[in-house]
This record gives C-alpha cells, structure tokens and sequence, in this order.
C-alpha cells in the first residue's frame, strides 16, 4: 500500500512542477537529463553476465567522491561489473570521463515500477548509496527483492534531520531496511538512529572526502592547467571557485580594487554550473576585462604573456578540484548565497588560504574544524572579502600560516576508504552465499 501511495504524491508533485520543467525545456532550452530513462527505470549493464555492484552519486561533488572507492574496490574484485548512476546530467557526464571503463546510467526516480524495472534488470549483489541518498520505494523495492543496501560517508544536517524528522513514520518504516550504513561522525549516527535506522546497523568509518584530497601542488593535471593559464611562479592567485549569481561579481570587485596595489593578483573563476559559465564569461566582457577561458586555451600562452589584467575562467568540467592546486587564497563559493557551501577540503589540502561565506551547514562538521585550528576565514559579504583578501595579500606569513594549518588538518583525517571497503565487504560477504544459491 505504501508504494502507492507514494506513487501518488510524487504524480502530485511532477504535475504540480511540469510548467516549470516545460518552461526550463523550451525557453531555457535545459531538458531534464535521462528523463526517459529515469521514467521507465532503464538501465543497460555492458556485462550482464557478470555480477555486478551498483554504486549511486547524485551530482559531481559524490562521483568525485567515489574515485578512490570505487578504484579500490574494483581492484579488489575485478570480477564484478561496477555500475554508476547519477541523478544531474553534469554529474552524468564527469562520471563518464572519470569511469570510462564502468558502465554509467541515470538513477530512477522514486516511483514504484521505475525502481522495481531497475533493480530487477541490473540485479545487483549489492547497491551502495553516497551520502544521503534514501528513497523510500527503491528502499521498499530492494527489501523486497532481498538486494542489501548500504549508504557509505553518511551525512545527515541539522537542518536535514529536521526535515527528515516530519516524516518519522515514513522512514522507521523504510530505514530498517539498510543493511549497513558508514557515517562520517557520531553526530550524524545519532540522527540517523532516531530516524529510525537500527544502531547495530551504522559504524562511524569517517569522512571519504579527504582520502581523495590532493596535496601535491605538483600534481600532473594542475601543472597542466598552470600552463594552459600562462602562469609563471611570481604570480598570487586568487580563485572562487564553485560560485553562483553574485558571488563571481564579489571576485571580480575585489580584484579588481586590489590589483592597482598588488600587481601580481590573478583571478581565476570557476562557477558551480556548467550552464553559467558563458553567462560568466559574458560578465566579465562586460567590464572591459581581457578573459582566457580553459575550453578556448589550446595553444599554450607563454607566462604572464595575456598580462595581469586577465581574468581565467575555469570553464570545463572535473578539472576544479586540480585547480586549487594553483591557489594561494582560495574563496569557496555556494556560502555567501542559500547553496549551503561546496566543498572546500580541496584548497584545504593544497595548504590555500581558504575563505568562504557563512552559509555553510553543508559542511558544518568540515568548518568547525577548520576554524577551531584557525586554518579557515568566515567573510559574511562583499566588503568582507575585499578586506581578508587584501589583509592576507599584505600579510604572506599569515596566508601560510593558515594554509599550513589546513593542510595539515586534512592529512591527519584521511584512512576512510579502508574502513568504507570492509564495510562493502562484509555486507557482500554476508549475501553471497543466497544470491548465488538463488
């Protein structure tokens, strides 16, 4: 009865959203991504007769996530297919160039036939969900079809749970249904536990995200992009990186009224979405400014051979976490607007300066850590970050002193994946026996 009448709400709600949708199609021109395939639950496996483990990211911040699991697991196991499913058509597309040899599909939505055809036709040994990802169908689905699920790098938000917590009836009937699931902290155990999920079921295995964070400032693909860019080594480089609508016009401001009092300031923007980064370009133009965008540098520019007056535009997708690899101040977009922050452990670990907005809940856990080692700098507007910019362009002991800081806070964490891997493996362990018998 429940998959019924949750098919009913979400009818509702496409109904009550289809305007929209048709709106963002026509006028827009931004089809809903997979909208077939999610509909019908379509998914083609590249080897069906091999068993296989699914693996779900929503968007490109959890496919990245995935890069190392999924590596050592396959390493691990080569006899199993991996599948990757995504939700966002740009996380569709970095799963692609990040997993060309696994096969890549979109997530159905939550209705009960699309969830049952997907299950049904991949068959999986087992399906492992990042971060939050709980629907209640497909849950309801797999319990039924006697498929473990397991959510690694668990997280869940004050604000989330709150949410969540409207709906208890709902998910203490759905959650038992998880057969394991990795968290990163105790805080968020605690909530999942009152939600409903059993304790016995959850193990705190840390935080993946900073076994995938990159240190090496010398690191291939950010050398690559330092060439592409024409920067030499005398430069400070000041990036925002993951921004939205107006946060690349807060950049802008504040270099462009501190670069008169230091010459070798460069800015690099790369935005949040793909579908904004024309719009950004378009921006700076605006201005009068000179723009080298990644997607146009083909040939190799000579250093500082497009001058300091220069705006980068990081405009491909993938390449962003490679990126901070060249900042010496690092602001973190999504906090200064209602985004709720974007990651930001990957300046961190570079030793970058790493400023962002207040509005972080995304990463509540992550910040707090970061500030109580004085390793991060909250700007809450504009004014704010023109004027840390500026402090710590005139003060390099406490621009290193801070990254250092930072660097040194995201090696101490990493050791998740391992611990991640054997939660996989028993979860597998414990199922193998009746999946092969069935």
């Amino acid at each position: 009865m429940l998959p019924v009448v949750l098919n009913v709400v979400y009818a509702v709600l496409l109904v009550a959203i289809s305007p929209w949708l048709a709106y963002r199609r026509l006028a827009q021109r931004k089809p809903v991504a997979g909208l077939w395939d999610k509909l019908t639950g379509r998914i083609v496996r590249r080897h069906p007769e091999r068993p296989c483990v699914w693996f779900h990211a929503v968007s490109v911040g959890e496919v990245l996530q995935l890069q190392s699991l999924v590596a050592e697991f396959a390493a691990a196991h080569p006899e199993y297919e991996v599948l990757i499913t995504t939700t966002t058509g740009t996380g569709f597309d970095v799963a692609r160039q990040r997993f060309p040899q696994h096969t890549i599909a979109y997530w159905p939505f939550d209705f009960s036939w699309a969830v049952t055809q997907a299950l049904t036709s991949v068959s999986p040994a087992l399906v492992v969900l990042v971060e939050l990802e709980l629907w209640p169908n497909f849950l309801l689905a797999a319990r039924r079809l006697h498929v473990p699920v397991v959510m690694v790098n668990g997280r869940i938000g004050a604000k989330s749970h709150r949410g969540y917590r409207r709906l208890k009836w709902l998910w203490r009937r759905v959650l038992p249904g998880l057969t394991a699931c990795g968290v990163q902290n105790e805080r968020y155990a605690d909530r999942l536990i009152d939600l409903g999920v059993p304790r016995e079921q959850i193990a705190v295995t840390g935080n993946i995200k900073y076994d995938r964070v990159q240190s090496d400032r010398r690191n291939v693909r950010t050398e690559e992009l330092r060439r592409a860019f024409g920067l030499g080594g005398g430069e400070v480089i000041f990036i925002a990186g993951s921004t939205q609508e107006p946060e690349e016009q807060y950049a802008l401001d504040t270099w462009e009224r501190l670069r008169a009092e230091f010459p070798a300031l460069r800015l690099v923007l790369v935005p949040r979405h793909k579908e904004r980064f024309d719009d950004v370009a378009q921006i700076v133009r605006a201005r009068g400014l000179p723009l080298l965008r990644r997607s146009e540098s083909s040939a190799v520019p000579q250093p500082s051979a497009l001058g300091p007056q220069s705006v980068l535009l990081l405009d491909t997708l993938g390449e962003l976490a490679a990126c901070w690899g060249l900042a010496d101040i690092a602001f973190v977009g999504g906090s200064l607007t209602n985004r709720g922050g974007q990651n930001m452990l990957e300046p961190a670990g570079y030793g970058a300066a790493v400023l962002f907005g207040p509005n972080t809940w995304n990463f509540q856990e992550i910040v707090e850590q970061l500030l109580v080692r004085d390793a991060a700098i909250v700007v809450r507007d504009a004014a704010e970050l023109c004027e840390t910019v500026r402090r710590l362009l005139g003060d390099p002991n406490e621009r290193q002193r801070r990254g250092d800081e930072a660097r040194l806070f995201v090696l101490t964490q990493q050791g998740a994946t391992a611990r991640t891997l054997q939660l996989l493996e028993s979860a597998l362990t414990s199922r193998s026996a009746p999946r092969r018998a069935a």
